[in-house]
């Protein structure tokens, strides 16, 4: 029996991003919670968060992110071999939202999948592109993270809302004569499931989605009005400090674990990038895995927010455009989210 020809290396060609044109601010946030610019500042580094329009959506997104990093990486849509998108927000169940993305982008009929694996869905996309075209099957792999956090949330929920942005970042992955990217440090601690999650039902009737929200869900039961279907719209949730504790102690070991892999020490990074979730976590991480000051890390949650499974990508298109110096240079990236889900690895940035 004949098998696929093995490759040994990959490499990440290019990235690409899109964010969304709406604003919003601190003082936006406060109209919806009490609190204050000083004190979303300092409790997490934001000032501000992008925002989809309600005709934009995650698809739209991704799309705009995925021809970014073809564009980049030099190939065309059609030269695709697979498609995987990472979102926890595309409106429906079924189909997946990579098969529509990928006959936007003209990659027909290369496979394409959805991964759920919330803020470390993107790590889990490289993971998984990296072994796609080291055994052969693939040779070019498109990878997107795409959020509408925007069209999940209750903007007066307080635990989370205020974090939130919508956008998109993807990275077009290939073969390479060096190594391009390290080995990944995946998994997941169930016991803390409910550390960030879901209220309500996702599953709602068109026609009774609230305001504002996007429309399209499946419809369940009978909902009999609209409090029943205010009731029953998911909204994320999450425990705040459970979540900071396990991602400063335990995404520190994970972050380790990836350079260790790699055999690369902080003072080789030209740069860090971990998931955008909160300016206090990023900077623990960083002082406890002893990052030099010559690393540059990635902040973009200042001015985008977290947006879960795009985070990465886009902190990291973004850094390339302004240290372009940093272009073949190692960076470091890990992703932690609900599930509770990590993954991390090493890249040579292109």
């Amino acid at each position: 029996m004949n098998q696929n020809p093995l490759r040994e290396h990959t490499r990440v060609m290019g990235f690409g991003s899109y964010r969304p044109d709406i604003i919003v601010t601190n003082e936006d946030v406060c109209q919806w919670i009490d609190s204050s610019d000083e004190w979303i500042r300092q409790r997490t580094g934001i000032v501000t968060r992008h925002r989809a329009a309600e005709d934009v959506s995650v698809i739209d997104m991704a799309e705009g992110a995925a021809r970014d990093a073809l564009a980049a990486a030099g190939i065309d849509g059609s030269q695709l071999d697979a498609v995987i998108l990472s979102t926890v927000t595309h409106p429906y169940p079924t189909p997946s939202g990579a098969s529509l993305l990928a006959e936007r982008l003209g990659a027909t009929p290369a496979p394409a999948f959805d991964i759920s694996a919330a803020c470390a869905g993107y790590c889990y996309g490289v993971a998984q592109a990296d072994s796609l075209v080291r055994s052969g099957t693939s040779e070019y792999v498109l990878v997107v993270g795409a959020e509408k956090l925007s069209d999940i949330i209750d903007n007066s929920e307080r635990t989370i809302s205020f974090l939130l942005g919508d956008g998109a970042g993807a990275v077009v992955i290939g073969p390479s004569d060096s190594p391009g990217i390290g080995p990944s440090i995946w998994g997941s601690d169930g016991s803390k499931w409910d550390a960030i999650s879901m209220t309500g039902s996702s599953l709602q009737l068109r026609d009774h989605a609230p305001e504002g929200k996007a429309a399209g869900r499946i419809a369940t039961a009978n909902v009999e009005d609209d409090v029943a279907a205010e009731s029953l719209w998911p909204t994320l949730r999450q425990d705040g400090q459970t979540v900071f504790r396990w991602a400063v102690w335990e995404m520190a070991k994970v972050a380790q674990q990836a350079l260790d892999a790699a055999g690369v020490k902080p003072e080789e990074l030209s740069a860090f990038v971990p998931h955008q979730a909160n300016m206090r976590i990023i900077d623990e991480l960083a002082k406890k895995l002893k990052i030099p000051d010559s690393v540059v890390i990635a902040r973009d949650i200042a001015d985008a927010g977290n947006t879960s499974a795009a985070s990465i990508p886009l902190a990291t298109h973004r850094l390339l455009q302004e240290n372009p110096e940093l272009s073949g240079g190692l960076s470091l990236q890990i992703g932690f989210g609900a599930g509770l889900v990590f993954g991390a690895q090493v890249i040579a940035l292109p």
